[in-house]
């Protein structure tokens, strides 16, 4: 099985860029900016990513983005992901990356956005990677700090595909940020949101209703709600899953408490992602292997999970004929 799950080409919806960030880089880009981190090593540093919820984990996430400060690293950050991401067979990728968190601490928006752009730029011709970007909005933070900040990724809409929402969900519902995501879908951009992971399914109703998203990132409590969960079945609105970040913020429990089959057995269109590898134990592969191992994945569950990831993806349906061929080959 997990020979299969190698060969198979793929593609990741739910990345964020700043989480690939492996202990080794971080203190690699802190030697070259001349940041002192607060820990002595990697070991040290990898110690600390025993967490107990969503917020302990963005904590030290944070903290991790001091270490990006030019073009140069944020080049560096992409690329180190990508060459993982072309060992997992990944033809087609669409990361999340978070302006805020750079802007807020003085780093220029054109500085991230220029540095992660021309690596997913090269590693559409060196490694056959395609790639979206998606911008996030920090859902902690108001509103009024996303419409302020949305000028400048509409100024480079050229280079950024969606609009996404993230960071700390309990207290931060979907409904506080109608306004900017309503701008985003009338200027043309795809939208997402992460709902559903701690918040109740009522976030991801919210995110559907409200913020009109073409895309759920997590999506997990959808199930508490049965009716809810027939509609997004019924609509086709992908789920973007993460089974090692589910497991890791807890989530759930024990990996072979996973919701995965459920979905799929109610229609649901969910597929596989890695969120955050660096902090979360692993990359996409990883969440296969470990979640197929769990709850006792069938070949036909692995298929239809990849099948979905170019289904779910925000290429053109021409481009996704093409993977899918590409796929079935396999079977």
């Amino acid at each position: 099985m997990n020979e299969l799950i190698q060969l198979l080409p793929k593609a990741e919806l739910h990345m964020h860029i700043e989480g690939s960030l492996e202990p080794e880089l971080m203190f690699k880009l802190a030697a070259r900016n001349g940041i002192d981190l607060p820990y002595k090593s990697v070991d040290e540093l990898r110690a600390q990513y025993d967490f107990n919820n969503l917020q302990e984990f963005l904590d030290i996430y944070y903290q991790g983005c001091a270490v990006l400060q030019t073009e140069q690293d944020f080049y560096d950050l992409a690329w180190a992901y990508l060459e993982k991401a072309k060992q997992d067979h990944v033809v087609h990728t669409e990361i999340f990356y978070d302006p805020q968190s750079h802007t807020d601490r003085g780093i220029p928006f054109e500085v991230a956005i220029n540095g992660l752009y021309r690596a997913f730029d090269d590693a559409q011709e060196k490694l056959g990677i395609s790639f979206h970007i998606i911008a996030c909005f920090l859902r902690h933070l108001p509103e009024q700090d996303a419409l302020d900040l949305y000028p400048e990724i509409l100024k480079h809409q050229d280079k950024i595909l969606g609009i996404g929402l993230d960071s700390s969900e309990l207290g931060h519902p979907p409904e506080k940020y109608q306004q900017v995501f309503a701008q985003a879908k009338k200027d043309g951009f795809k939208v997402v949101a992460h709902a559903g992971e701690e918040g109740p399914a009522d976030y991801v109703k919210q995110a559907i209703d409200l913020l009109q998203v073409d895309r759920i990132d997590h999506g997990n409590r959808c199930l508490d709600d049965d009716i809810l969960t027939a509609q997004i079945a019924h609509k086709g609105i992908a789920l973007t899953v993460c089974p090692l970040s589910n497991l890791k913020l807890k989530v759930v429990e024990d990996l072979q408490d996973h919701p995965i089959k459920q979905m799929l057995k109610k229609g649901l269109m969910a597929t596989i992602n890695s969120d955050d590898p660096a902090y979360f134990g692993g990359y996409i592969n990883d969440n296969f292997y470990q979640l197929a191992a769990a709850v006792d994945l069938s070949d036909d569950d692995i298929f239809t999970l990849v099948e979905n990831s170019f289904k779910a993806s925000f290429l053109p349906d021409s481009i996704k004929e093409i993977h899918l061929k590409a796929l079935n080959s396999f079977g």
